[in-house]
């Protein structure tokens, strides 16, 4: 008699995950910045301190188009198909959906049987992605109890509005746009949810074409970019509350919910306020004893300030503030909802914070690699310089191993660090227990010339791939 199971990397609930084997590879999308010559690639690194290939690539795949800007990437299944509603509680966690953000292309990439020997099984092009779903440049893969979500900045057109379309987990076909009725919400990037309060939680950035030619100091200025938060009804697909976090707080990106089921809070981190060039990091929360009258509040819980510079250290864009940004391009927060991990792109600066009281994060950790001004060596090379900055970061699912790589956006990378960024990517280690950074001086993966990596995948899942259906 034939027996299906779930797929081992599943667990029912983040205690059970952070239990999880250690990771052995990372799959790494690595981007062309010049769109022209060689292709974008996926690269799987060694993760395994006891292996000889420590801190390598040991296997590659090219995709078969020119200038697609990999970007974020995503499993085709993970933990939320446990959900006692998922109609999907057997499909494989071994496919990797990877879109191009320039192109508008999606490559299904299968991992196994060799995960050092991806393969790609599946090519959506842009003429279909578009007429299928009325989306263009899809950006965000996240595995649900149903579907693949993916998220998508604007209209084929360049223009909003931006959202949400599906893709079938096991087919790979697209089901068309999520959305039913979407209120005001125009401007999109992140989204994730509270499975346990059947809430989809979605940040703004801006349109393609406000975005893809670099930071448009006009847009920024008037406060064009998006600043709210919109909130809504998971399984009937309709927008029911915006919260707006106010003009100056520009660029409302990265979201990430609390593990728990029955917790109803999460992280955001604003990029930069035009006041006074700092960053932030907001807490969204249900208002009510547990959570329970349905309403949706946001505080402010961390600022981070900008640091006083040399003009002619800085780009031409920020000459005129005379400070250098810290830029919060990326957060992550750990299994067990213990520690927040913030990038400061701008600065350098890589931070933790305790936040077992969610509205009072506590400082734990912080160290510097990169940056505008300092260029902070890493230690295996420590009098050679390095640029870019701590930005797309992964945390492990037992919370003791950190990864993070330097590069946001080519044409944004081009206006913060003009002299052309020299792709990494590291690894920290900390304590789940006591918290603390540590930076692995063997770590230290520094791309070829012409490609740049970004967003990282671990193998089995990670802190920022998974949503979990019941509690700890």
């Amino acid at each position: 008699m034939v027996q299906w199971k779930p797929d081992p990397s599943f667990y029912p609930s983040p205690k059970l995950a952070t239990q999880a084997p250690p990771e052995k590879h990372a799959f790494v999308v690595m981007f062309n910045p010049k769109l022209k010559g060689k292709p974008d690639a996926l690269a799987v690194v060694d993760v395994d301190p006891n292996s000889k290939s420590y801190a390598k690539v040991v296997g590659q795949v090219e995709m078969p188009n020119i200038g697609d800007e990999l970007h974020h990437f995503g499993w085709n299944a993970c933990s939320s198909n446990l959900c006692p509603y998922a109609p999907h509680p057997h499909v494989e966690r071994r496919y990797l959906v990877v879109p191009g953000i320039r192109s508008s292309r999606l490559h299904i990439i299968d991992t196994k049987p060799d995960p050092r020997k991806p393969k790609i099984v599946k090519v959506i092009e842009p003429d279909e992605l578009m007429a299928k779903t009325g989306y263009s440049r899809p950006h965000t893969v996240h595995c649900g109890p149903d579907n693949i979500y993916i998220s998508a900045l604007g209209s084929p057109s360049g223009d909003g509005p931006g959202g949400i379309f599906m893709m079938d987990c096991e087919t790979f076909d697209l089901r068309g746009r999520w959305e039913l009725d979407r209120g005001p919400q125009n401007l999109h990037y992140d989204f994730w949810w509270h499975l346990g309060y059947d809430t989809l939680i979605t940040s703004e950035w801006g349109t393609p074409k406000m975005i893809e030619k670099g930071l448009n100091p006009e847009i920024l200025l008037s406060s064009g970019y998006g600043h709210q938060l919109h909130f809504w009804d998971l399984r009937k697909r309709r927008h029911k509350q915006a919260i707006d976090l106010g003009k100056e707080n520009q660029m409302v990106l990265e979201l990430r919910p609390a593990h728990d089921p029955t917790r109803a809070y999460g992280f955001l981190g604003v990029v930069v306020s035009i006041k006074d060039l700092s960053a932030s990091i907001w807490l969204w929360h249900r208002e009510g004893s547990n959570g329970s009258n349905g309403n949706w509040k946001i505080k402010k819980v961390i600022e981070i300030p900008a640091e006083p510079a040399d003009p002619d250290d800085l780009p031409e864009l920020l000459k005129g503030f005379k400070a250098v940004p810290p830029l919060i391009t990326d957060i992550d927060l750990s299994v067990d909802d213990r520690f927040l991990y913030i990038s400061c792109w701008g600065t350098g600066e890589f931070r933790q914070y305790d936040v077992s009281d969610p509205f009072n994060p506590k400082l734990t950790g912080s160290v510097r690699l990169g940056g505008i001004v300092k260029k902070t060596p890493h230690p295996r090379n420590p009098k050679q310089p390095i640029n870019g900055g701590p930005q797309m970061v992964e945390v492990s699912r037992d919370g003791r191993r950190i990864y993070f790589t330097n590069s946001l956006y080519a044409s944004w990378d081009d206006q913060f660090y003009p002299e052309g960024i020299k792709g990494w990517m590291v690894k920290l280690e900390t304590d789940p227990v006591k918290g603390g950074l540590h930076i692995d001086p063997k770590f230290f993966l520094e791309s070829e010339a012409v490609l740049r990596p970004h967003q990282v995948r671990l193998e089995g899942g990670d802190a920022s791939s998974d949503s979990y259906c019941y509690p700890s």
